[in-house]
């Protein structure tokens, strides 16, 4: 397994346009759009790039077919043209008023092969999107912002920063392949499916299965100081290293067709808790000094085991326990993981061919993700972030137990 330390790759300069507001192409819906409870739980935003080599075409007209075809996309999915508001109930909704989406040219005077491996996560990546720091509310973070940076070799990377409370993995590539079929000139064959009232609360509410996920827990987990920094890593399982990781979930027998995202969780999971020092007796919401002590099989179990559980009654629930309770999962003792790995992230096409890389370019705190490297490769990249003092520790450890034969 390889880490990356967050260390600059190149040098790159990059000169950004002023912003421009790409307007829905028609008349769009306006007023309240609906938001669900699950919805409200991860209200965050999300920043990841896509890396084209451009076929060596002409892109000096790109931007203009881009926005163009943006503006057709945004008539389909208008609401995000729009702004996040607070209702009379407490909760965030859309306010759909066409107003657009932030789009902005750039040029960059590096190449792509310059630039790197974009799977290996790097502050100085966030140069390609466009980003809203320092807000005192998720509310004044726009819903939906797009950089295309041109690159000297002709190559282009697309950055895009979505707030999460409106779309998820699956509803960025659906829409972002709904605008490259629009760039390409291709008609779309089915319209997109917006009406998220199938995921109202049910009446009354039913809190028929337990949520720990929802659960404060009175003991906490030793805790850096706040003022420490936060450090962004990524780490590469490569196929042969996920296949032994595999072989060493199934060998007490109590696990059977363990995946990469199960055993890359259960790695994580035991790591991360002894990177926080987290004391024997503490319960990290599933298990407690088990997960240390009891063979790796265990920690891959409980995660196949909660896989398992989130059914469509589940999320029913879920919904439920917010409408009554309004609780938030909590962040303390808790990290959050996601398969971008699983997404066909690699079949979006604006006309420059399928992207070469995909990746996060930046992460929110207690959230990790798994991606691929690279298009038709093998290898899945982890990237998380933890203070200074826990990555050091988490770092050592993970390499260390990856790196045994």
């Amino acid at each position: 397994m390889e880490a990356f330390n967050g260390t600059a790759v190149v040098n790159m300069t990059v000169k950004k346009l002023e912003p421009v507001l790409v307007h829905p192409a028609a008349e769009t819906f306006k007023g309240l759009y609906f938001l669900s409870n699950i919805d409200q739980t991860f209200p965050y935003p999300i920043e990841i790039m896509f890396s084209y080599e451009g076929n060596g075409m002409g892109n000096e007209n790109a931007a203009d077919v881009m926005k163009e075809s943006l503006a057709k996309n945004l008539v389909k999915f208008y609401p995000l043209a729009g702004s996040l508001t607070l209702g009379l109930d407490g909760k965030m909704h859309v306010q759909c008023t066409g107003e657009g989406v932030l789009f902005v040219e750039a040029t960059s005077d590096c190449t792509l092969e310059e630039l790197g491996d974009i799977s290996y996560i790097d502050s100085k990546f966030r140069e390609l999107i466009h980003y809203v720091d320092g807000v005192d509310s998720i509310l004044n973070v726009p819903i939906l912002t797009v950089q295309m940076t041109r690159f000297r070799c002709g190559g282009i990377v697309l950055g895009i920063a979505m707030n999460h409370i409106l779309m998820d993995g699956e509803a960025l590539l659906y829409f972002l392949k709904s605008w490259g079929k629009i760039t390409r000139g291709i008609h779309l064959s089915v319209e997109p499916y917006l009406d998220r009232s199938i995921l109202s609360p049910r009446q009354p509410p039913i809190l028929d299965i337990p949520h720990p996920e929802f659960v404060k827990l009175k003991t906490k987990t030793s805790t850096p100081s706040d003022q420490e920094s936060r450090v962004y890593q990524s780490f590469c399982f490569k196929p042969q290293k996920l296949q032994q990781l595999k072989q060493l979930a199934k060998e007490k027998g109590s696990v059977t067709n363990p995946t990469s995202f199960e055993v890359i969780s259960a790695l994580m999971w035991i790591m991360r808790t002894k990177a926080f020092k987290t004391e024997p007796h503490v319960t990290i919401k599933l298990l407690t000094r088990d997960l240390i002590e009891q063979p790796f099989s265990f920690a891959v179990k409980i995660v196949q085991e909660a896989l398992k559980k989130v059914t469509d009654d589940y999320i029913k629930s879920t919904i439920d326990y917010y409408e009554v309770t309004r609780d938030v999962p909590q962040a303390e003792n808790t990290a959050w993981i996601s398969k971008w790995s699983r997404l066909p992230f690699y079949e979006i096409d604006f006309g420059w061919g399928e992207p070469v890389q995909v990746a996060p370019a930046s992460m929110v705190w207690n959230f990790a993700v798994t991606i691929s490297q690279r298009r038709e490769s093998g290898n899945i990249i982890l990237t998380l972030g933890f203070p200074e003092s826990v990555m050091e520790r988490f770092r050592q450890m993970m390499l260390l137990e990856l790196e045994q034969k």
